[in-house]
């Protein structure tokens, strides 16, 4: 069983910066694509970005040179720097693993609201 705790979300001034922390409290970490979704209101949820357990990266071009996503897979936990927000970022985050083992399988964090004022 796998539970994921994000942390970091909050609000913040359009071009300020947010860092945005999932913690992966289970086991066999390195098993697990790490991604960061964000569902706006009455938007569909969209990728973010994601990682793989050797560090290879996507991201969603909206985001591409201002978000970097990264993990550590030492402390199972997956960051999302966030960089020159603007309120359309606003949103909220969700963090979701899924099981390279079991593609059908994946679990999704509770989610974090980002807001960015303008």
């Amino acid at each position: 069983q796998v539970e994921l705790a994000e942390s970091g979300g909050g609000l913040v001034q359009s071009g300020g910066s947010l860092r945005l922390s999932c913690a992966f409290l289970g086991n066999l970490f390195s098993f697990y694509v790490m991604g960061w979704y964000r569902q706006a209101p009455g938007k569909q949820r969209e990728l973010v970005a994601r990682i793989t357990s050797g560090g290879s990266t996507d991201y969603a071009d909206v985001v591409k040179g201002r978000f970097a996503i990264s993990r550590d897979n030492a402390k199972n936990t997956v960051y999302l720097q966030m960089n020159s927000l603007n309120p359309e970022d606003t949103a909220v985050y969700y963090c979701n693993a899924l099981d390279v083992r079991n593609l059908g399988s994946d679990y999704w964090g509770q989610g974090t609201q980002v807001t960015v004022s303008s």
